[in-house]
């Protein structure tokens, strides 16, 4: 097993490489960047995140026509729109600021050295460092990813195997047909909703809307915060939700189902065990494999990609938010910043997996797979 994890773990590293090359290519060909965004803003012109995608035209910010200097004025203008009238003196200082003034490889290497020892760098627009900004917005992230997770196993799987012992009863019918409707409905328009109509906003005012604790949280007795902080968690957690318990269910109920009507079962009958027996000691073991295989992709899912409009939405100020503002606002270094965390925890997530599949069944042995 030794041998294996270190296999994984080497390869680890051409994965990440992968993952970071293509992006850093796909970032050099797309429109507009941090330059852009300060030209527009001293020109009057940023009205908004996106505003920089289609470019922006700046004011006079010197004397135009100009016969000294025309020629570098009119590259800078062609490198750089909205720039026109800035002297290229201003230009060159921007991108010495940010970086710019050296090759792309250069840059992709040296980003790639200092990641190696966790060196995130820091924010081109925030004036912090990413690796504080990510420790910032990670609790939020945190509470929505685990208690989603856990909640979604914990209801999950017990609704799959009643569902999978009782196919095609009344329950089982009409379980499905709620939970293919949760599947079909976007998390987005269920917050919404959800919204609407018991935080306020037609009917019911009962959950908050906001943040994940009180502005009284402080003054509130340890039993009171608690309280508080799940009270917060309600609405989120339910808009999340509703499609991974659809297909944590679904998956569940259709594992055992493909166990149950397997010969050793049918033979563990035969020999007299009871139900119970037959299920807990027989399917469920195999029946689990399967669950456990999906496991990462859920979690990563809940923990960070999955919570980014709902978010959005509550005002949750987390790291599905964090990198998508600074997507928008063309904020390089928290952008690579926070795909090398999601790639790298995704990556070690997936290795637990197989590393639990071992614990749940001891048959299986990955010291003879290939990575």
């Amino acid at each position: 097993m030794a041998a294996y994890i270190l296999r994984r773990l080497m390869f680890m590293i051409p994965t990440l490489l992968g993952i970071m090359v293509v992006s850093f290519v796909v970032v050099q060909f797309a429109p507009g960047g941090p330059i852009e965004r300060v030209i527009a803003q001293l020109s009057g012109s940023d009205t908004g995140a996106t505003s920089r995608i289609s470019g922006s035209q700046g004011g006079d910010f010197g004397s135009r026509g100009q016969p000294q200097g025309a020629s570098q004025l009119d590259s800078i203008n062609s490198k750089y729109r909205g720039a026109q009238g800035l002297p290229p003196e201003f230009i060159k200082s921007l991108e010495k600021q940010y970086g710019f003034d050296r090759p792309a490889h250069e840059r992709f290497f040296l980003m790639l050295k200092n990641y190696a020892t966790f060196d995130l760098g820091k924010s081109y627009f925030r004036d912090v460092s990413v690796l504080q900004l990510i420790k910032e917005k990670l609790p939020v992230s945190i509470s929505l990813g685990i208690w989603l997770t856990l909640l979604t196993y914990l209801i999950s799987i017990p609704l799959g195997i009643r569902k999978a012992m009782e196919d095609g009863s009344r329950f089982d019918v009409w379980t499905s047909g709620l939970i293919i409707v949760g599947y079909a409905l976007p998390g987005f328009l269920v917050a919404i909703l959800l919204i609407i109509l018991f935080a306020g906003g037609s009917f019911f005012d009962w959950f908050p809307l906001r943040g994940l604790s009180s502005d009284n949280w402080s003054q509130l007795s340890w039993y009171a915060k608690t309280l508080d902080y799940f009270w917060h968690l309600v609405l989120p957690l339910l808009a999340m939700g509703l499609s991974s318990f659809a297909t944590m269910t679904l998956l569940t109920k259709n594992s055992f189902l493909d166990e149950v009507r397997k010969q050793y079962v049918l033979t563990a009958r035969a020999k007299g065990n009871g139900e119970h027996q037959v299920l807990y000691g027989h399917v469920f073991r195999n029946a689990m494999l399967i669950i456990i295989a999906g496991f990462p992709s859920a979690f990563v899912h809940a923990f960070f990609t999955g919570a980014l409009l709902i978010e959005t939405i509550f005002s949750l100020d987390g790291l599905g938010l964090l990198g998508f503002e600074s997507l928008l606002n063309r904020d390089y270094p928290v952008v690579f910043a926070t795909l090398f965390i999601f790639s790298l925890i995704g990556l070690v997530v997936n290795l637990i997996s197989d590393l639990t599949y071992t614990w749940v069944d001891p048959r299986i042995d990955f010291e003879t797979r290939e990575v």
